[in-house]
């Protein structure tokens, strides 16, 4: 019998509906340690960017912060925009319906954002039994998308050859990570009148679709020369930032 895809997906955007939760914190937080920015900024250019980057980016145009400063607004950041997530924070719409039709695939998150994070979000939607302790953060791992490094190391903890295994991702980053990796990728694309899905991506719209596009997957994508592994996934080594 056929082994099921691995499915790996990333969490802010396309889990849970966090990402307007998190520029609205942004939008809150770096204006106070004079860094201009807005909640339309973050959707616009930096949707699914590390956190480093976003800030390094807005210190060239405006102002260079010590790493004092620079870690006292990160501090505060993710303490607002826990605080956020626990008190509003809602899947993606569909999405736990969709994880139950898949509930055969094994599955694992894979996030630029912290551990931390990761776990407080699949807590907080109830999203967390479907994943467990599978969950590999760029900080633990210490690679970001759009570097493939980060679902390719995720996958071989999973037990799994990249040729088996399938990304969900609904930022370009992610995207083009996973094809990267040599993994089909499921472009989420839930803004389809601004965002494009890149060629060898394939696009859907809303959660729902998810199971059908998986089970074509699984009949096109012929079985690995190599059996795939089946020891349990390994832990990420060391803590997250």
């Amino acid at each position: 019998m056929t082994p099921p895809l691995c499915l790996l997906f990333d969490s802010d955007g396309t889990l849970v509906d966090s990402e307007i939760l998190l520029a609205q914190v942004m939008a809150e937080v770096l204006p106070r340690f004079g860094l201009p920015f807005t909640a339309h900024q973050y959707m616009e250019e930096f949707r699914g960017v590390r956190f480093l980057t976003i800030v390094l980016t807005l210190e060239q145009r405006h102002a260079t912060l010590d790493e004092q400063r620079r870690q006292q607004m990160e501090s505060e950041m993710r303490a607002l925009m826990e605080a956020r997530m626990r008190a509003e924070l809602l899947p993606i719409d569909g999405m736990p319906k969709a994880l139950g039709a898949l509930a055969a695939h094994p599955k694992a998150v894979v996030s630029n954002g912290p551990e931390g994070k990761i776990r407080c979000a699949m807590e907080s939607t109830g999203l967390a039994p479907h994943f467990g302790d599978r969950l590999f953060s760029a900080y633990t791992l210490g690679v970001w998308k759009p570097d493939p490094g980060l679902y390719r190391q995720a996958a071989e903890a999973m037990g799994h050859p990249p040729e088996r295994c399938v990304v969900i991702d609904d930022a370009a980053v992610g995207v083009a990570a996973g094809l990267e990796a040599g993994m089909r990728v499921i472009h989420l694309n839930r803004f389809p009148d601004e965002e494009v899905t890149p060629p060898g991506a394939i696009g859907i719209r809303h959660a729902s679709e998810l199971p059908g596009v998986v089970a074509r997957l699984a009949a096109a994508i012929p079985p690995s020369p190599s059996r795939d592994r089946r020891a349990p996934p390994a832990r990420p080594p060391g803590p997250a930032s």
